[in-house]
């Protein structure tokens, strides 16, 4: 994709993205060039921001909070240990995608996670109950997204997999993973968001929608 596009029309909706991080940047370029609107929020005002958004990812717009969560979807990409700061109020009834990953190795122990049997997207959920979850974009390194992106029908694309409760959240995610350039398989209710969290075979791994299929039915057999 045409990352370096200064002037863009935005014509498939607003995305919102919680988090000026590596990750949350890299999916704010490709939707940028994929012709979605984007609105970029931290925990600081927006005018903090605006400078750093406008550099790192030309095209999208420094907001707040609240404007951020108001949007097509909302990506939530923070820190992981800081996912309770995120307002579940100002998410309700969003279609939240969850792009972060629990790995003590880097994270350093987390006691919600720690202590706790569920996928980390499951406990993420908990706090935004009234949200409708999908997770994905965790399996993918932040330096690979822009490289692999592919239009559709290309051969061998890569492929992103998605887990959720909600079907037609995951169908909207769908969409906009489609858009961004990579194809998708659906690993099943949230809680199978666990085959591809790192530790697993799948979790940045390259695979192709066969190959990744494969894999994420291996996973559930061997759950």
């Amino acid at each position: 994709m045409d990352i370096g596009a200064q002037e863009h029309v935005a014509t498939r909706g607003t995305i919102g993205i919680l988090g000026a991080g590596r990750v949350g940047t890299a999916i704010a370029r490709l939707a940028v060039a994929a012709g979605y609107r984007v609105k970029i929020a931290t925990s600081k005002p927006a005018a903090d921001n605006a400078l750093i958004i406008e550099i790192v990812t030309p095209g999208a717009e420094a907001v707040d909070a609240p404007e951020a969560a108001d949007s097509d979807l909302v990506v939530v990409a923070v820190p992981l240990h800081k996912y309770k700061g995120v307002g579940a109020d100002m998410l309700a009834g969003k279609v939240v995608i969850d792009a972060m990953n629990y790995w003590s190795v880097t994270d350093g122990d987390i006691a919600d996670f720690e202590a706790d049997d569920r996928s980390s997207s499951e406990v993420v959920a908990a706090h935004l109950s009234a949200s409708r979850v999908v997770k994905s974009f965790n399996h993918i390194g932040y330096h690979e997204m822009e490289p692999d992106s592919a239009p559709t029908g290309t051969a061998d694309r890569r492929a992103l997999a998605l887990a959720g409760d909600d079907t037609d959240a995951k169908e909207q995610v769908a969409a906009f993973i489609d858009a961004l350039g990579f194809d998708v398989v659906d690993a099943g209710d949230l809680a199978a968001g666990r085959n591809y969290e790192p530790g697993t075979e799948v979790f940045n791994g390259r695979f192709n929608a066969g190959e990744l299929s494969t894999k994420l039915r291996g996973s559930l057999v061997s759950a």
